[in-house]
């Protein structure tokens, strides 16, 4: 199993930040099976103040192209990434149109 970790700021704004952690104890069924279906067994998200950091666990069938194009080829997920995009904004060192930010591993214990 595979751990990938990712971080990625929301808006600095706490109603929109409440509104958005309200809507992730509800994600939508399509988004759920979306990412279920990619692969990804363990899916986190931590927030502290408007940076959140995620943990996904995957399988063997888990790739970053093959993930992509299923978006890609989702409109339910089209819609679902356009509106959390409306809370959320790219940390600093983004790359130009970079949303979640994959993190480098610098220790283990």
């Amino acid at each position: 199993m595979k751990r990938y970790c990712y971080t990625l700021d929301l808006k600095d704004d706490p109603a929109s930040i409440a509104e958005y952690e309200k809507i992730h104890k509800s994600i939508w069924p399509e988004i759920h099976k979306s990412i279920t279906d990619a692969g990804i067994t363990v899916m986190d998200i931590y927030r502290t103040g408007n940076r959140m950091f995620m943990i996904m666990e995957v399988d063997d069938s888990f790739s970053f192209e093959t993930k992509a194009a299923m978006d890609a080829a989702n409109p339910i997920v089209q819609k679902w990434e356009a509106f959390m995009w409306t809370f959320q904004q790219p940390i600093p060192t983004a790359k130009p149109g970079e949303k979640w930010v994959l993190m480098d591993k610098i220790f283990t214990l």
